[in-house]
């Protein structure tokens, strides 16, 4: 449901960052933190390879489809 919840918010930022009129609101349910890890090389001596860099976007309104997402998983279960 976590995962559900970020893909909601991610659409709902980026349905924000379209149709939202250049502002004040905009600029503060659009703004976002994003951490990245990687570029990450693994060994195992057979296979070598690499992953990343894996970044996650945080915003207000992928923190509100989270939300959404758990009452809607609190009302299921």
């Amino acid at each position: 449901m976590l995962a559900a919840g970020f893909v909601v918010g991610g659409l709902l930022t980026q349905a924000a960052r379209i149709f939202l009129p250049a502002g004040g609101v905009k600029q503060f349910l659009t703004t976002g933190v994003t951490p990245s890890i990687g570029p990450l090389q693994l060994d195992l001596i057979i296979l070598k390879f690499g992953i990343g860099p894996v970044a996650l976007d945080v915003s207000l309104l992928s923190l509100l489809g989270v939300l959404i997402a758990y009452l809607i998983a609190r009302s299921l279960f």
